[in-house]
């Protein structure tokens, strides 16, 4: 059975920091694009920031650029994190991870192939 599963979320302090994990089963993330996208109440599903490529490219959306930060887990392919630092109220968001399978990547949810179910990120004091 193909699945992502997010772990690592919670409450958090304004300017504190938290790692979410994405684990895969059932295929590999070697070769796909991850993302991590986010959905906040009441509004869409929008996207963060995603790795690609074996040199470990990464892209990110202005609003949590030079704050957060995507990177595969070195020790096990079918594995990545997003390290969250200087979180802000407006970062609560349940986050999820999402693959896609092949070259390049995309700031589109609908380009994303696989997903989790995601975890509830609350950043408050």
């Amino acid at each position: 059975q193909l699945q992502l599963v997010e772990s690592g979320g919670g409450l958090v302090q304004p300017g504190g920091s938290v790692r979410l994990s994405c684990a895969a089963s059932g295929f590999t993330l070697d070769g796909s694009a991850i993302a991590w996208l986010r959905q906040a109440p009441g509004k869409e599903r929008e996207f963060v920031g995603a790795v690609w490529s074996e040199l470990g490219d990464t892209a990110y959306a202005d609003s949590v650029k030079a704050r957060f930060n995507i990177s595969r887990d070195n020790a096990n392919k079918n594995a990545a994190h997003l390290r969250m630092n200087g979180l802000k109220p407006e970062d609560t968001a349940v986050y999820y991870c999402a693959a896609m399978p092949g070259p390049g990547w995309s700031r589109l949810t609908d380009h994303y192939n696989y997903w989790g179910r995601g975890t509830q990120v609350t950043v408050s004091s």
